[in-house]
């Protein structure tokens, strides 16, 4: 999953969190960016690898509809998130942010009885690129 994006701007496992993300493979998402997650734990850049695996994982909550545990690593990311400047590692995080708060808003909208991914297209996050496809509000 990870051998094309040898040799690029960022490491592999981080770009090839961004391509199982867009291709809406969220669990794999999760698995290839663990690495990287595992080996900076108490780093610098441990709770910001952390906050993408929480996100990836409330999407797979989403795809399983479980709404109220999505919620939950949605409020997990974000707080993970905050803890970093507003771009970091080619992220526009306040981008990330008001994306998470969207999903959030869906959940909390529809009582964690309507599934946003249900009506609506997963979002596309890639470093160095805006935010593309948020759910309507």
């Amino acid at each position: 999953m990870i051998e094309s994006f040898q040799g690029q701007a960022y490491e592999a496992h981080y770009l090839g969190f961004f391509d199982c993300f867009n291709r809406q493979v969220f669990y794999e998402a999760h698995e290839v960016l663990e690495d990287l997650w595992l080996a900076d734990k108490k780093g610098p850049n441990g709770d910001f690898y952390k906050g993408l695996i929480q996100l990836a994982g409330a999407f797979v909550h989403l795809q399983k509809n479980r709404l109220r545990p999505a919620a939950a690593l949605f409020k997990l990311t974000r707080a993970n998130l905050l803890k970093y400047p507003a771009q970091h590692k080619g992220l526009v995080l306040p981008e990330i942010l008001q994306m998470i708060s969207v999903w959030l808003t869906a959940l909390e909208k529809g009582e964690y009885t309507l599934n946003p991914l249900a009506t609506q297209t997963a979002p596309q996050i890639n470093p160095d690129v805006a935010v593309a496809s948020p759910p309507n509000q």
